[in-house]
């Protein structure tokens, strides 16, 4: 019995790059419009309880444990062992996340290990 290779369809890629951007764009919102940005900051540290600030304060301490690193850190050896689109796709998320929130170093290591993931030995031929 042989093991078909991990290989995405052109759907999943799709799905993948949609998921990316999505995930990116929102980690660039709440860095740039919240954390960052000096008055948004000084209304949330004063007390305004608005869903932008929960979002800062939740993704502020979430950075600061190196979670989204450690996240996309064990999903990609996850699926460095056994691939597939779930853990490829949470990987994806994690490590885009990892990457604009302040996490690069561990989430940099994921991206390569999820890269490395398609690294698979070509099937003999006959």
């Amino acid at each position: 019995m042989t093991k078909k290779p991990f290989r995405l369809t052109p759907y999943q890629v799709q799905f993948l790059i949609v998921v990316g951007f999505v995930t990116v764009g929102w980690a660039l919102y709440v860095r740039y419009l919240a954390i960052e940005f000096s008055q948004v900051a000084l209304a949330c540290d004063a007390g305004l309880q608005t869903m932008i600030c929960k979002a800062r304060s939740v993704s502020t301490s979430l950075f600061k444990n190196s979670v989204f690193g450690i996240v996309a850190l064990v999903i990609a050896t996850l699926n460095l062992m056994r691939p597939s689109i779930v853990l490829l796709t949470l990987g994806v998320v994690a490590a885009g996340l990892g990457i604009v929130l302040y996490n690069i170093v561990l989430a940099g290591l994921a991206i390569g290990l999820l890269i490395l993931g398609f690294a698979r030995p070509a099937p003999a031929t006959a």
